[in-house]
């Protein structure tokens, strides 16, 4: 699909890989509209990007949702590509009596699939007025495999996999409308620092990666070593029932 010209949104767009998506694409020619909970931070963010708005709010609150989704159909009826990167991720320790297991895994779940998906529906029927559309969800490395530190983020992603996978099953036919998962390993920013994010790669190298996967139309967007595993996994996949 094009690059310039779009008008996006972007969830999680104050910081990290959604702030790094929002410079990148800001800077390509197109008018992106950021999203975040804390309203300085958005207004900083600002100072770093051309042809931009913020929109503050709450995506993980069904009120704040709809909110959110009726003023940018009211405000921004040129809206054709939403990028869905609002997250949360806890550690999340399943062997320990006094860790608050169930609620870490709730506002997980919530976060990263419940509400991308009611967010999606509430946004798809503007999408599809658009020419050329997209919905772009940010999953992670870990859909492929959970492990110790993070098993229900893990399960998280892995649930907002299969339903991307959906979705974009579900719009196959519909040539004006495209469905992105793009699979980021650990990156470097304020999100991840609890689990080792100063080890991982720039958030710029995950916003590039996006960028030509939008110029060639490439729906699956792994990047760094997530390359290798889906590779690996990919062909095995899509042998399976759609």
């Amino acid at each position: 699909m094009k690059t310039t010209g779009n008008t996006i949104f972007i969830s999680g767009g104050s910081a990290g890989i959604g702030l790094a998506f929002a410079k990148k694409l800001s800077a390509a020619g197109n008018k992106i509209i950021i999203n975040g909970r804390n309203e300085e931070r958005l207004q900083k963010a600002l100072q770093e990007l051309d042809n931009a708005v913020a929109m503050q709010g709450d995506l993980s609150v069904a009120d704040e949702r709809i909110r959110i989704a009726n003023e940018l159909t009211a405000n921004h009826p040129e809206l054709n590509i939403v990028i869905n990167n609002a997250g949360a991720a806890f550690m999340n320790d399943l062997g320990d009596a006094n860790n608050n297991v169930t609620e870490k895994a709730y506002q997980e779940i919530n976060t990263n699939y419940i509400s991308v998906i009611d967010f999606t529906s509430r946004v798809l029927p503007q999408l599809l007025r658009q020419k050329d559309a997209a919905v772009v969800n940010i999953s992670s490395i870990a859909v492929f495999r959970g492990n110790k530190y993070l098993p229900t983020y893990s399960a998280s992603k892995a649930a907002l996999h299969s339903y991307t996978q959906g979705l974009r099953d579900t719009f196959a036919e519909n040539e004006q409308l495209n469905v992105y998962e793009v699979y980021p390993p650990l990156v470097n920013t304020e999100f991840s620092a609890g689990i080792g994010g100063a080890n991982g790669i720039p958030p710029s190298e995950v916003a590039d990666e996006l960028f030509q996967a939008l110029a060639n139309n490439q729906f699956e967007v792994p990047v760094g070593e997530t390359k290798r595993i889906h590779a690996l996994l990919e062909p095995l996949t899509e042998q399976a029932a759609h």
